[in-house]
């Protein structure tokens, strides 16, 4: 019997979808954000009716089996079922009045509402793949399972490490019971150490941080607040009232009963005005991220004490945390650890797949090798051809292996090149098949990008991508960081050489790149390389602010078309507008 395992984010933000097959390996995991080019996917379903065909004959083509698993318990916890019964999660009931101020913060009616929607999403959580599967693959047996939302998070983090023994830790906004899990990982098996439970959540803390500084959470803007956080100084008397709102107790977190709600209202008086601009918060920002720091540092300082494992794994939104995650060995005793490409809500598809994967065989998939990045869609090479047929006014090139070379001397003369290559990244960042590139050695690079394509706010970094190989001449403390998962602070003889991609801080978010993982990107920079003596290219995500990253070929067109971009490498294919030339 052939058994396949699709596993589903049922989160109502960052649906996603991952595809296991009957040795555990992943055919398939993609945000759902990607296909709908809506940014989030907010409420919109994992399974999607129109993707599903295509992804079912491509990726399960003689399953005799199948199991849909979901990244939530079906079972709801307690205080859910309490407020779904009083009738507050349904649409009128929401500004129902005389339910006591929860102890978290945000406000109750923000909270219902996250609860209402996920409420909802998880029970039709599967719905279109029980329907298609029994027309596309009529004798195939179908089975359902739920598991606990932390424990997805952390089968994705310890299987995807290649590690056989690690502490594990997920951290993020809220799961069935509370904010935090940790684990015990070794040789395939998960062991729960400690379940944090109540109310006590740094994720929704950091979430209100980022509505104070003046951004939006619900479209995931916390990264607003990191970059930021670099052009602001510690605020002693914030920080006083952060710690009055938040602390650990062991693997616990807690919001003091008595000082929480007082702190919460004195913060609240910080809230930046619609008029003033993101700079004016920019204090805030330093000391909510320091804060943050100081959490996840006696977190996984109290790990490492019970565990006394040398090497971490860490998952849930708050890995998302770069500019923390760069710290994490200086500020730990871990002495290795290891945080997925997708760590968020979107990860833990393929952590509930693989999960099913174990219910059957009772333990992860083997595998010493790291997760790649690289699984999800490729670009429809019809949509290529058509664009070589009426691509009207550019210039289309097929230099074969010269595509490297051409591009490459694109980028020295300091044009914007967008390279979309390969399968898709999994997870949030573009890592050399989704990209925009530019030459780093351009200070003035950041200010054009923002202008020409992605028209974000200029306090915002750049990322460097780099030859794994020259890691350690450019950044102190090296590691290699396949995912962009960590900010490292750069040499200062070097961040002169590259000062596109250099934040305020003297950090970088950067890409290390290998041949192994990423032969075309690898090939890339190396030609820029050997062309400029410069082992780093700009690199960031092939869209515009507040859209997802392109998905089709004529998504990338019309990037293309509508922006400044200078060339466009749509696999074997160099298209160059007149101009540029």
């Amino acid at each position: 019997m052939k058994t396949y395992y699709v596993g589903l984010n049922a989160s109502y933000h960052d649906p996603a979808l991952a595809i296991v097959g009957p040795r555990g390996e992943v055919r398939y995991a993609e945000a759902t954000e990607r296909l709908l080019q809506n940014k989030r996917a907010l409420n919109c379903e994992a399974d999607n009716l129109a993707a599903l065909p295509d992804l079912l004959e491509r990726h399960c083509p003689d399953a005799s089996r199948l199991v849909i698993a979901l990244d939530w318990n079906r079972n709801r916890p307690w205080y859910e079922r309490l407020v779904n019964t009083l009738g507050v999660l349904q649409p009128a009931g929401l500004h129902r009045t005389g339910i006591r101020r929860l102890r978290t913060p945000l406000s109750n009616l923000r909270i219902h509402h996250m609860m209402a929607c996920n409420r909802h999403s998880i029970k039709r959580a599967g719905l279109n793949l029980a329907a298609l599967t029994a027309e596309i693959i009529p004798d195939c047996q179908i089975e359902f399972l739920s598991f606990p939302h932390h424990l997805a998070h952390a089968a994705l983090a310890c299987r995807g490490s290649g590690f056989s023994e690690a502490a594990c830790a997920v951290v993020d906004s809220y799961g069935e019971n509370g904010s935090a899990a940790f684990y015990h990982y070794r040789n395939g098996r998960l062991g729960l150490l400690h379940e944090a439970r109540g109310l006590g959540s740094l994720g929704l803390l950091y979430m209100k941080l980022t509505e104070l500084c003046g951004f939006d959470w619900m479209q995931g803007e916390e990264w607003k607040v990191m970059g930021l956080a670099a052009y602001g100084n510690i605020d002693q008397d914030i920080l006083n009232v952060l710690r009055r709102i938040l602390r650990t107790d062991g693997l616990s977190l807690i919001h003091p009963r008595n000082s929480a709600m007082t702190a919460l209202a004195r913060l609240e008086k910080l809230r930046r005005p619609p008029h003033r601009p993101p700079e004016s918060a920019s204090d805030l920002a330093c000391t909510g991220q320091y804060f943050f720091g100081e959490i996840m540092a006696a977190l996984l300082g109290e790990l490492r004490n019970r565990c006394k494992s040398d090497t971490l794994c860490l998952a849930g939104g708050c890995a998302l945390n770069s500019s923390f995650n760069g710290q994490i060995k200086q500020q730990t005793e871990f002495s290795r650890f290891y945080i997925p490409p997708a760590p968020a809500d979107d990860g833990s598809a393929l952590g509930a797949a693989w999960l099913a994967y174990a219910d059957d065989q009772d333990e992860l998939p083997a595998g010493p090798e790291q997760l790649s990045a690289y699984l999800g869609s490729s670009v429809d090479p019809d949509g290529i051809r058509r664009l070589e047929q009426h691509g009207t006014g550019l210039i289309i090139r097929h230099p074969d292996q010269g595509l490297f070379d051409e591009t490459a001397k694109l980028l020295a003369e300091g044009k914007l090149v967008a390279w979309i290559q390969g399968q898709a990244e999994f997870g949030p960042r573009a890592l050399g098949n989704r990209s925009i590139l530019a030459d780093p050695r351009d200070p003035a690079m950041t200010d054009r990008i923002n202008a020409r394509v992605k028209l974000r706010e200029r306090f915002r970094p750049f990322a460097p991508a780099i030859l794994h190989e020259f890691g350690g001449d450019f950044f102190e403390n090296y590691r290699d960081t396949p995912y962009m998962e960590c900010a490292l602070r750069f040499r200062s003889e070097m961040a002169r050489r590259v000062p596109a991609v250099v934040h305020r801080d003297g950090t970088g978010r950067l890409q290390s790149v290998t041949a192994g993982r990423n032969p075309r990107f690898h090939a890339l920079l190396r030609a820029f390389h050997t062309l400029t003596g410069v082992p780093i290219l700009l690199n960031t995500s092939c869209n515009v602010m507040g859209k997802p990253m392109v998905h089709s070929a004529e998504d990338a067109v019309g990037l293309f078309m509508t922006s400044g971009l200078d060339a466009l490498a749509l696999g074997d294919t160099l298209f160059i507008k007149p101009s540029t030339r």
